[in-house]
């Protein structure tokens, strides 16, 4: 994001967060769909493939999810903590949205 973009809205320390996050919610939505896939394929070839690509998935979330742990991005052993990140990140966003 553009730096004087960034310091207007006050966005400059989330923008990270937000990339990160982004990815996340990403990451486990490809999970889930390779999952159903693999529910749904008639062949063993097509669901080893599958299988494999699932498996790359799971290694890429846990990747970003310790990226996100070690940079207090991502609480997910502590939900009160993390339900404030993310209240504290929906107001953010609001605030942007309603050009605030």
């Amino acid at each position: 994001m553009n730096q004087l973009i960034e310091k207007l809205t006050g966005m400059a320390p989330l923008t990270d967060q937000i990339i990160a996050t982004d990815i996340l919610v990403r990451a486990k939505a490809e999970i889930k769909n390779y999952a159903l896939a693999i529910t749904e394929t008639a062949t063993q070839e097509i669901r080893n493939l599958l299988t494999q690509q699932l498996d790359e998935a799971i290694d890429f979330h846990e990747q970003i999810s310790n990226y996100m742990i070690s940079k207090n991005f991502y609480n997910p052993y502590d939900t009160n903590k993390q339900l404030q990140m993310d209240l504290k990140n929906a107001e953010a966003v609001l605030k942007l949205t309603q050009g605030k």
